[in-house]
């Protein structure tokens, strides 16, 4: 991480254990990073987090009087002696009329570390967010109706810039790829021939990610059964495994929002369908023909469950604590929940990764207010940091 700490102090005397005061308070934040902070001039934002250290009451005035060089959202550093704390309290009263985000650092070194390692994240991952180049293959789905953000508040309020891609290019280089030589797969045993198309659409969707500079896509699959006589599932499964964000069926609503969590956990996620939902009980059964090999602890194959056809991967889930994250496509609301991961299922009638959650709100929540069809889930509970950052980018847009 790089930090970078600006200071502001009043020019009243001060005691002469001032400075020896300060470099303890900065050393034992230090400490707990494992890693320096840098002094810099307050107009310096080339860093991952910008802080402001108010040093002393009376820092108010020069606040204002050096606001045009400092940036949004605003970061106060404070170690509570020489009032500094109450100087904190009146500046960010301050942004807080003005409409400004900010938020004040003050207590332990432990809690101050972990504030800096969670906000840092935030914004590289907002940073990241602007040079993303994510990849629309073919055209969304004709049934997902509420799905399909404009591209152009897509830049406006992530920063993501959207690539349209035809589907032709994916279906000629499948076509064509010879897979034959392909080896190193450890793969479950299954029909050759099958493993062979599906490995085709993956070389040929890994061949459009290095032609546009994806870091990620989402493909149009169903046209894949027709036109390859496969599905984009094994493909899917391991682009995630590899760091490419990848979804199905032209949903860039769950792309986005796979893509988010990411960014933020540096884990792949889940995207998919709410299958049943146990009022009662507070349950839901999510379903879908493929999952990241990373997040199954083992995995077998099995036909697309829509068509019959193709590879799909039949994956066994961890159980435990988990997020539960869906970004509606007009780019202003989402949902988000904790859930826990109860146990999978292996039922004839669903796509083929099956598991149960248990939500920490109300399901119902889902029937009357969804955000879309498509859910993205990850393990681990980073309900907190997705809102922050969701408050930021809803804040710009």
């Amino acid at each position: 991480m790089n930090i970078k700490i600006s200071t502001l102090k009043s020019q009243l005397k001060h005691s002469s254990q001032f400075d020896t005061e300060i470099m303890s308070f900065i050393s034992s934040i230090e400490n707990k990073l494992s890693t320096k902070l840098s002094f810099a001039e307050l107009s310096d934002y080339d860093c991952d987090l910008k802080l402001i250290f108010i040093q002393t009451g009376g820092s108010e005035g020069l606040f204002l009087n050096h606001f045009d060089e400092l940036q949004e959202p605003y970061y106060l550093l404070t170690n509570g002696s020489n009032n500094s704390l109450a100087a904190s309290l009146e500046i960010i009263t301050y942004l807080r009329q003005k409409g400004k985000r900010g938020e004040i650092l003050h207590g332990s070194a432990d809690y101050i570390a972990s504030r800096i390692k969670h906000l840092a994240t935030i914004a590289q991952t907002v940073k990241k967010l602007k040079s993303t180049r994510l990849g629309v293959i073919g055209a969304p789905s004709d049934w997902l109706i509420a799905s399909v953000p404009n591209y152009s508040d897509v830049k406006r309020a992530l920063g993501v810039t959207l690539v349209d891609i035809p589907i032709t290019e994916v279906e000629h280089l499948a076509k064509t790829i010879d897979v034959s030589n392909i080896s190193g797969k450890n793969y479950p045993k299954y029909d050759g021939k099958e493993l062979n198309k599906a490995n085709a659409i993956t070389a040929a969707l890994r061949k459009i990610v290095n032609k546009y500079n994806l870091d990620g896509l989402t493909i149009r699959c169903f046209d894949l059964l027709t036109s390859v006589k496969s599905t984009g599932c094994l493909a899917l499964a391991e682009l995630n495994r590899d760091g490419i964000t990848a979804t199905c069926e032209g949903d860039i609503a769950a792309m986005l929002s796979m893509h988010i969590i990411k960014l933020l956990t540096n884990q792949s996620s889940f995207q998919a369908n709410p299958s049943r939902i146990d009022v009662e009980n507070n349950t839901v059964v999510f379903a879908h023909c493929t999952i990241p090999l990373d997040m199954v602890s083992q995995y077998k194959f099995d036909t697309h469950f829509e068509s019959g056809i193709g590879v799909a991967i039949k994956g066994e889930v961890k159980t435990g604590k988990a997020t539960l994250f869906r970004l509606s496509s007009d780019l202003a609301h989402y949902y988000i929940d904790q859930d826990d991961i109860l146990n999978n299922l292996s039922d004839g009638n669903l796509c083929r990764t099956q598991l149960v959650i248990k939500p920490q709100k109300p399901v119902t929540d889902i029937l009357k207010a969804p955000c879309g069809n498509h859910h993205i889930i990850a393990y681990g509970n980073h309900t907190e940091i997705i809102k922050e950052l969701m408050g930021i980018l809803v804040k710009q847009y």
